[in-house]
């Protein structure tokens, strides 16, 4: 009997000091499946705030957008610079579906831009699909600057509004240039032609 009570004590004395402990470890658990759903949703990754300060961090890679990829019949094509999902000032592909296809335009330059750079060409990208033509669009960033501007403006063989753009993206003193056909789709979309 007086083992018992021991135990019985000692059971309830550690429920005591670890109850509280398993309280806190279930809302840190709760708040980082919170965090965690925040984070997939905007496509990052990140580590649990609560650790162990002896505990091993094993930094996983972040997620990303494929590089190519379809969304609405559009192709996606990142090949250069960095890889998200929008365009421009869209930070979802949900709202930037318009434009994804100019994405097949490239520079291999897009490399050496940071993303924020990256993306005020594709917002100047996005202007010029309403420019008129010969007007440029320019932006600058700390170490880049760049323009896009619509050469010709035409209607197809389909009866589809066309725009020739003309891109050209200055980083370090190196210049690059591309060129490509954008028509705007019934649905709204510019689809990118050959």
């Amino acid at each position: 009997m007086k083992n018992f009570k021991f135990s019985f004590i000692t059971f309830f004395i550690i429920g005591l000091v670890l109850n509280p402990i398993a309280a806190t470890a279930k809302v840190d658990r709760a708040n980082n499946r919170t965090e965690s759903r925040q984070d997939d949703r905007r496509g990052e990754h990140r580590e649990p705030k609560n650790l162990h300060r002896n505990a091993v961090i094993r930094h996983k890679p972040k997620v990303v957008v494929a590089r190519h990829r379809s969304f609405r019949n559009v192709v996606i094509v990142r090949p250069h610079g960095h890889a998200y999902i929008g365009y421009g000032s869209y930070y979802h592909d949900n709202e930037a579906w318009k434009w994804l296809a100019f994405t097949a335009i490239t520079l291999k330059v897009l490399d050496n831009i940071n993303e924020e750079a990256q993306r005020k060409h594709e917002s100047a990208q996005v202007s010029a699909t309403t420019a008129n033509v010969g007007e440029k669009i320019t932006w600058h960033d700390s170490d880049s600057s760049g323009y896009v501007m619509t050469t010709k403006e035409g209607t197809n063989a389909n009866g589809l509004s066309c725009r020739e753009f003309q891109q050209e993206i200055t980083v370090g003193g190196k210049t690059e240039q591309a060129y490509g056909t954008a028509c705007l789709q019934a649905d709204g979309a510019w689809k990118i032609i050959t």
